[in-house]
């Protein structure tokens, strides 16, 4: 799939945050995987909005060919982090996972779960967790659905530098082909990535 976003301007409030962002993506190249970087408030959430669907550009252009998105579907499919978790309180780690997709088993979502989080956290509910911990639960809940691109903004808040680490190799090692492209001030232990800067 190829994915391209062509000078992509967006203003809140008359204050131009995106000015002209380019970014191309071939989901086939080992080059696919995107990090944003900038100072904070440059438009870098707002960016990722846009990809998801979430915000419309004031002006420019995505165009995306091959794949279902390109055949009229409705669009790209996102696994998504947002800086919030976005979690259901009352519900376990599990049953956050479990919900996003009927094709997730509580036993894949189990088995996702132990790999970042202890095993006694993964049936109590989610506002009894560390804020650590309900960041990993974002982040299986977005990458174990079916999608065809992962969207994470600053992923790693409130994760230490081991449990980063640990972090980062789940993603890597679970996004499979998929695109991945992440805002995070926080880039220690992440691989060579792609860079794309705003300012």
């Amino acid at each position: 799939m190829l994915i391209n976003y062509r000078n992509i301007c967006k203003s809140y409030d008359g204050k131009q945050i995106l000015n002209g962002v380019n970014l191309f993506i071939d989901t086939s190249s080992d080059n696919r995987d995107v990090l944003l970087r900038g100072p904070s408030g440059v438009g870098k959430t707002t960016f990722l909005r846009i990809i998801a669907g979430l915000e419309t550009p004031d002006s420019g252009s995505c165009e995306v060919t091959m794949g279902e998105a390109a055949r009229g579907g409705s669009g790209l499919r996102v696994g998504m982090v947002f800086q919030e978790n976005r979690l259901i309180d009352e519900l376990s780690a599990v049953s956050n996972v479990c919900c996003i997709s009927s094709s997730i088993s509580v036993e894949r979502a189990r088995a996702a779960l132990r790999a970042v989080l202890p095993e006694d956290s993964l049936d109590k509910p989610v506002k009894e967790l560390s804020g650590g911990m309900k960041r990993r639960v974002a982040i299986v809940r977005a990458i174990l659905p079916a999608s065809d691109i992962l969207i994470m903004d600053e992923p790693f808040t409130g994760l230490d530098i081991e449990t980063r680490e640990r972090v980062i190799r789940y993603i890597m090692e679970n996004k499979g082909s998929r695109p991945l492209l992440i805002a995070s001030h926080e880039t220690e232990g992440l691989p060579k990535m792609r860079e794309l800067l705003l300012n």
